[in-house]
């Protein structure tokens, strides 16, 4: 089973390269995002707690997004592999994916960090914000909060999966296309 955790910062592009990797290679997309947005929609406990956090330009904490996670790898059957966009962001995040996977009889294959310059994501996200109508892409403040939270909590991971031998990066910057093969050539020479 093929797992893979796509990193980067917000506005790298993980959501449009998980869909052209979900495509190619079968399967199943796990993003934060989604399981926030879907669990907020449905007024479940731990959307309601995620949604604070998210105003307030935070991540959410671990056990709320730990649980929305559990949750969907356990009840995804006949999968191919996971795909984890925007997850893990946290070294404990990462520890109990770990541990989840494995308990599951399918480890973490690799991880895929695209780099991007901030201006240019400052950029991409203050579109997307007008385009998607979403209050956490339009506040430029908010945006770059995002970005210092980032670089303090989330890279960390990089380097957890990196003492596995399971880190690879990628620029983030280019074609759509481009990307995508730089993408799918790492990934068939890594697994």
């Amino acid at each position: 089973m093929l797992n893979i955790v796509l990193f980067g910062p917000p506005g790298a592009g993980k959501g449009t390269q998980s869909e052209k990797l979900i495509v190619k290679y079968s399967l199943t997309h796990l993003s934060t995002g989604d399981l926030f947005r879907k669990n907020i929609s449905e007024g479940t406990e731990l959307g309601l707690r995620a949604q604070q956090y998210m105003d307030e330009g935070n991540l959410v904490p671990d056990e709320v997004v730990i649980a929305m996670v559990e949750d969907k790898v356990k009840s995804t059957a006949n999968t191919s592999g996971f795909i984890f966009d925007g997850f893990p962001r946290t070294v404990a995040q990462a520890e109990a994916l770990d541990k989840l996977m494995v308990e599951n009889g399918t480890p973490i294959s690799l991880m895929l960090a695209l780099s991007v310059d901030e201006d240019e994501l400052l950029d991409r996200l203050l579109k997307r914000g007008k385009i998607s109508e979403r209050a956490d892409d339009q506040d430029p403040e908010k945006i770059k909060n995002r970005f210092a939270v980032y670089r303090s909590e989330t890279t960390p991971v990089a380097d957890y999966y990196d003492t596995q031998g399971k880190l690879f990066n990628i620029v983030g910057s280019g074609t759509i296309d481009g990307i995508f093969a730089d993408l799918t050539k790492t990934i068939d020479s890594n697994v």
